[in-house]
């Protein structure tokens, strides 16, 4: 199964287990009808935790009570860690505007393919793309100078980039 980061828990809220989640997932909500998220243990090893209810905080904080998480002592304990939902609900509550909504998608420059975007760091003038390139790890800029189009049904984003900027990652 495939899992997109949406985010990390940013607190524990109240006595009762409930944690704050701080999403990057570019619209309002509530996460109303999510039934699992998935919090990673360990590199690569995702836990589901069900969702018992949820509700929103502000545009980018929505409160989460888990299933199984009852006291304030459970919830510090996953306080920090990054949250995963599985693709299918991903793209459900994704806005498509959203930088993080470009995971999955292509980088193309000059014609040619140099890889999947395989996580996005949202900065304040810009957004870092991380693809991996001829096997490094590399960080594509992108900006309203860089972008040239974005292909939605391709899973495209076209970029002029900088001269000299991919021989950093030869």
């Amino acid at each position: 199964m495939n899992y997109n980061s949406i985010g990390k828990i940013a607190a524990a809220h109240g006595v009762n287990g409930e944690l704050i989640l701080k999403h990057a997932l570019g619209k309002k909500t509530s996460l109303k009808g999510l039934e699992t998220i998935f919090i990673e243990a360990h590199k690569g090893e995702f836990l589901p935790y069900f969702v018992h209810s949820s509700r929103m905080k502000t545009e980018t904080e929505v409160y989460l009570q888990l299933e199984g998480v009852a006291t304030r002592e459970q919830a510090q304990k996953l306080v920090s860690k990054e949250v995963w939902l599985a693709e299918q609900d991903f793209q459900l509550y994704a806005a498509k505007t959203a930088s993080i909504s470009l995971l999955g998608f292509h980088i193309i420059t000059d014609g040619k393919d140099l890889g999947e975007i395989l996580e996005v760091i949202e900065q304040p003038h810009q957004v870092l793309c991380r693809i991996d390139l001829n096997g490094k790890e590399a960080l594509i800029p992108v900006h309203q100078g860089s972008l040239v189009s974005m292909d939605q049904q391709k899973k495209q984003v076209v970029l002029d980039l900088p001269e000299g900027l991919l021989e950093i990652y030869a």
